[in-house]
């Protein structure tokens, strides 16, 4: 039995306790069931208290049984049952009440709830809605447009947070069980606000709540599940009850057996399985602390501040004392702005500024257990950096390189204990973006590859493990792409027509918005090293060179491969006079491209590539390349990613 069921004088205490997470599967739904019969069974009886054992409230569905036919009780019949209970049900919420743990606490009269706990229906991203009435109950117990934006949006929010909207009845004070207790104690002196679904829906403000669903809408895409939660809110509010019940139910299951769902599963357990790699199956690393990062330009600071964001203290190095005040305000504009978006509370924020350190002097990184380069990517600068820190660090201080392309092998190579290096590839923003990459060097210890998981586990990274080739995982395949865009840009494309292509397939922007958005001088050094050591291939696109040539480096510079000067992209007639030149030059006939033409085109390269770096083993698994593609570059979750799209899975 995982529901046990006891009783102290006028109180009845249901424990649900399922480890890890109190995950509802049908042996759980089967004992609340039989619960609600016994506690409706028991004479005199005030109120029951629901908790959970362990370190959760209930996160969610068993994992175990996605893909399979459901089994009874289904959980919106349990759920029935809870509130329509002879007593009033108390839920007492710690850890996360996700999904249908949220469900079942919205069953129930009331909530209380630990200050840590986190609330949420996240199913949209698993490209479902809720199944168990969570459309229908939260619209009565918060105002709609809250409600809405939880479900559709599909962000948790914090204990506190739900107690301003009205979600949690109480915060605990100490004790969690004991705080519940005492509320159900004092039942009779407060008012009954009735069952759930007998409440009127909240719903203040209509034009907000139009607002917000045309807005949610958008940044749905192509994504179906975002626009039902819409539609099921709607219903929710317009329609009775049991009718909007059973509109919530019908959508769930179409969802259920939707493509997109089976693809956005697909990518769940693909981002669990991440970040394993065999040789460390045994090994453990404790998280460093002490971390070094040296080069304070936008990359360094974002790793600065993501590491001291984390809890770790953070020591960062440049070259003269000037550089490192700069640095050090680049860092603290990323705290500030943490700040003053609520991710951060005065005092954490306090901590972080207490805990980050700028300097000029190499000696300053002596107790450092973790260094992390993030120096101009060029090889020589990157070997003189690592030899100064070998002489400064300590023998078990782990080295890091974040290099996009740079052989992590060969620069491992240039060291006295090559074993010491590892290869940390972020994606800038490094505070923001979810991914990172850890590059295995020929050399690299068990020790200095556990230390950069580890570290990437604090971080709360998504971690895929690459070889060592130009561009590990992510930017090989990037470049393939882009290399494979440029080619259509001479045949016939213009890159306004491949970046529209991109977008109404999923993307968040094409990849000449984004090559924009990134500066197309970076890229244009990277094409200028390889030309130097001969790399160049014989069918060069020049386009991108030109426009460099000419001072167009994106958006920094108000012209790139579209004209800022009205502070939006626009079409630059003089980009498209550079293409045809190209064309003509080369003697290629253009020809009129199709969105579902450029598309074909950039995912059978994707592919292609994709397959090139399995069998050069420079990723383990197809699921690891289709996380990195969604992270890194936007590629639209709900489509599973190109390996997966591609099939069989």
């Amino acid at each position: 039995m995982t529901v046990f069921v006891t009783q102290e004088g006028d109180i009845a205490r249901v424990t649900l306790d399922n480890p890890p997470v109190n995950a509802l599967g049908q042996a759980q739904r089967a004992g609340l069931a039989e619960a609600v019969a016994q506690t409706n069974a028991m004479p005199g009886l005030r109120a029951v208290v629901l908790h959970c054992a362990g370190r959760s409230f209930v996160a969610g569905a068993d994992i175990r049984e996605f893909g399979k036919p459901p089994m009874e009780p289904h959980l919106p019949d349990v759920l029935a049952q809870i509130e329509g209970a002879h007593v009033p049900w108390i839920a007492a919420i710690h850890g996360t009440a996700l999904g249908g743990g949220l469900e079942l606490a919205l069953a129930c009269r009331y909530r209380v709830a630990a200050r840590g706990a986190k609330l949420g229906l996240p199913e949209v991203t698993l490209g479902l809605i809720p199944g168990a009435g969570g459309t229908v109950r939260l619209p009565r117990i918060i105002p709609a447009t809250y409600a809405l934006e939880m479900v559709a949006g599909g962000k948790p929010i914090s204990a506190t947070r739900a107690a301003d909207l009205g979600l949690v009845d109480q915060l605990a004070e100490g004790d969690l069980l004991d705080s519940a207790l005492h509320f159900a104690a004092t039942l009779a002196e407060r008012p009954d606000p009735g069952p759930v679904l007998a409440r009127p829906v909240l719903h203040p403000d209509p034009a907000a709540f139009e607002a917000l669903a045309t807005k949610l809408d958008k940044r749905a895409r192509g994504q179906n599940s975002p626009k039902e939660a819409v539609a099921a809110l709607r219903g929710a509010l317009t329609l009775p009850a049991p009718e909007a019940l059973a509109a919530e139910r019908a959508a769930f299951l179409r969802l259920r057996d939707d493509p997109q769902s089976k693809a956005l599963a697909y990518v769940f357990f693909a981002e669990r399985a991440a970040g394993r790699l065999d040789r460390l199956k045994d090994v453990r690393a404790p998280v460093p602390e002490r971390i070094g990062v040296v080069g304070g330009g936008t990359m360094g600071a974002g790793i600065a501040a993501a590491c001291v964001l984390a809890g770790l203290r953070v020591t960062l190095l440049e070259q003269t004392a000037e550089v490192a005040d700069a640095a050090k305000g680049r860092v603290m504009g990323i705290l500030q702005d943490s700040l003053a978006r609520g991710v951060i509370g005065a005092d954490r924020h306090a901590a972080c500024v207490a805990a980050f350190t700028a300097t000029n002097d190499p000696a300053d990184l002596s107790d450092a257990q973790l260094v992390i380069e993030a120096v101009f990517e060029d090889f020589d600068v990157k070997k003189a950096v690592l030899a100064q820190l070998e002489t400064v660090t300590a023998p078990d201080c782990v080295l890091a390189t974040n290099t996009s392309y740079l052989d992590v092998s060969a620069l491992a190579a240039t060291m006295a204990d090559p074993s010491r290096l590892v290869g940390l590839h972020f994606f800038s923003p490094a505070h923001v973006m979810k991914l990172l990459e850890i590059v295995v060097p020929d050399a690299v210890s068990d020790h200095a590859l556990a230390t950069g998981a580890a570290l990437a586990k604090a971080l709360g990274k998504i971690t895929v493990f690459a070889g060592v080739c130009d561009g590990f995982i992510a930017n090989r395949i990037m470049s393939a792409y882009r290399a494979d865009c440029e080619h259509m840009l001479e045949e016939g494309a213009l890159p306004w027509q491949i970046d529209a292509a991109m977008v109404a397939f999923g993307f968040p922007m094409g990849i000449y918005q984004m090559q924009d958005l990134a500066g197309l001088d970076i890229a244009w050094a990277m094409r200028k090293r390889r030309a130097a050591e001969g790399k160049r291939p014989a069918n060069y696109v020049r386009i991108p060179d030109i426009l460099c040539e000419a001072g167009r480096f994106g958006r920094k510079a108000g012209r790139g491969w579209y004209d800022y000067s009205s502070g939006k992209p626009v079409p630059d007639p003089e980009v498209e006079r550079v293409i045809l030149d190209e064309s003509a030059r080369k003697g290629i006939a253009r020809q009129d491209f199709g969105a579902e033409a450029i598309m074909a085109r950039i995912l059978s390269v994707m592919q292609a590539e994709g397959d090139a770096i399995l069998r050069e083993g420079i990723a383990a698994r197809a699921d690891d390349i289709d996380v990195v593609m969604i992270n890194a570059f936007g590629f639209p979750r709900w489509t599973g990613g190109p390996m997966y799209l591609r099939g069989p899975f």
